[in-house]
């Protein structure tokens, strides 16, 4: 069958029908090539996701769905974007031209409230390196992690401690976004969900992970799913012990917490991850770990979903607060990454011969006995290196994952007295981290180091481009990073 998608024809592989969960029409799932035998040679298979319009009785290709891919385009583009993006949403071709930060609020630094800052990195801009904008949304409310609708027209940013929801402009115009919408709902609207975490795009609407509950503000909570206008669609209960929800239990842990969440669309695979809810993560970080009872209110599960029909299908022992996930980008690489915070232990989350998932503890994070607390990872485009960034002793250091059974340390470096989120381009070539945690879990003193900084990546050593001190300029706390273009939208 030829489908034209763009400019050129391409040949599509029908895998499977999949059972309409996301919309109006129905889709499938295949295989898409270039029809030119030389591009067929140089560019590896990709993932589509194609509509059947009943009303036009053919395959229309959703523009800004590139599901488990590496390129489309011929193979001197160069793709340019987070590997921790949805797969669903389009990439940016070249370098990319604004990082946008989402950051906290500080007592005596600025205005003090909570804003989204935008940072030029155009290596040929006159204000290369420098804050060009940034956007106040009144007060502080715990801003932590932010992510982009599907089609990377707006970027939805959440506040853990007030459950607000920020939802910015950044297509309009990439390098000045504006504050297009506040949901203020989300407690009432999910049913007592509390702590907007994760938010990932898929088509049409948002998949949001929460932290806590409004009963006990323990770590029991749900997946939420808004349309991408920003009305509310349903809530998604993490399993537990008392109501599994049809989820088989690998082991006797069962604990209903949620953190993260990613999607392997080829699988119709989604997992979630499971951190701690609001009364420890708005506690004093020093305090908590004194606290006998606190310390026991850590997640210890990631759980397997059916991506299509939200259901959870397994619940698998991952103890110490496992954090992040970070799927492989390869088309036959069933697997992905976790770390837990307490443990300082690397976990790979796979698939076996008869799909069946399994998670499985692959290496140490530095010294667990010292705790350094692994934070954020970021995975290479081509599945071999991972960064993983480890807050207490403010170093990233690089692992060989050529064999993900057997991942090894590389390299190492010391970004700062603390660090905590990393964001690498496409091309793996360019690297920028931010130092903020939590406002109650962040050093204090001369240790509270705040900022952005971006290096380049040669292959053995990280080189620092630029810096920016975030108290200096009169900002606040830098926490999660997204990357924006006017490529995207034609300017």
């Amino acid at each position: 069958m030829f489908v034209r998608i763009g400019s050129r024809y391409s040949i599509l592989k029908i895998d499977r029908l999949i059972e309409n969960k996301l919309g109006d029409a129905s889709y499938l799932v295949g295989e898409h090539r270039p029809r030119k035998p030389a591009q067929i040679k140089q560019i590896p298979f990709v993932h589509v996701l194609f509509f059947w319009e009943e009303n036009t009785m053919k395959f229309r290709s959703l523009k800004s769905v590139i599901i488990g891919a590496t390129m489309l385009a011929a193979p001197s583009v160069a793709y340019a974007d987070e590997t921790c993006q949805s797969p669903y949403m389009p990439k940016i071709t070249g370098e990319e031209e604004f990082v946008y930060v989402w950051t906290l609020g500080k007592e005596g630094i600025g205005d003090e409230s909570d804003k989204l800052v935008t940072v030029d990195v155009r290596k040929d801009s006159d204000t290369y390196g420098k804050v060009i904008g940034s956007i106040s949304v009144g007060g502080r409310n715990e801003a932590h992690h932010a992510g982009f609708t599907a089609d990377r027209r707006y970027l939805w940013a959440g506040g853990l401690d007030t459950n607000k929801i920020f939802i910015f402009d950044v297509h309009s115009d990439p390098g000045k976004p504006t504050l297009a919408k506040t949901i203020d709902t989300f407690v009432k609207d999910t049913g007592g969900a509390v702590g907007p975490h994760t938010f990932y795009g898929l088509p049409g609407r948002m998949m949001i992970s929460a932290l806590s509950n409004d009963k006990d503000h323990g770590g029991r909570t749900a997946l939420v799913e808004y349309s991408n206008e920003g009305e509310y669609i349903a809530t998604h209960w993490m399993p537990t012990a008392e109501d599994p929800r049809g989820a088989k239990i690998a082991s006797d842990v069962v604990d209903g917490y949620g953190y993260d969440v990613r999607a392997l669309i080829r699988k119709n695979v989604m997992l979630s991850s499971s951190f701690t809810g609001w009364s420890n993560y708005m506690m004093d970080f020093g305090q908590m770990l004194e606290d006998a009872e606190a310390m026991k209110r850590f997640g210890q599960t990631v759980v397997q979903w059916d991506l299509h029909s939200r259901k959870p299908k397994k619940v698998m022992h991952v103890p110490g607060a496992p954090l992040e996930i970070r799927f492989a980008w390869g088309p036959e690489n069933n697997y992905a990454f976790t770390t837990a915070a307490l443990t300082s232990k690397l976990w790979l989350i796979h698939a076996d011969d008869n799909n069946e998932w399994h998670a499985k503890e692959v290496a140490d994070i530095g010294d667990p006995a010292s705790i350094p607390l692994p934070v954020d990872i970021s995975i290479s485009a081509d599945d071999t290196r991972l960064w993983i960034n480890t807050f207490m002793d403010g170093k990233t250091r690089l692992f060989d994952i050529s064999d993900p059974h057997a991942p090894k340390q590389i390299y190492e470096k010391v970004i700062a007295d603390q660090v905590n989120m990393v964001s690498q381009s496409w091309d793996g070539e360019r690297v920028y981290f931010t130092s903020s945690l939590l406002a109650q879990w962040d050093k204090k003193g001369e240790s509270d180091d705040q900022y952005l900084k971006a290096y380049d990546w040669d292959g053995k050593d990280l080189k620092l481009q630029f810096e920016l001190d975030f108290y200096e300029e009169g900002l606040g706390r830098a926490h999660i990073m997204r990357f924006g273009s006017g490529e995207l939208y034609g300017s």
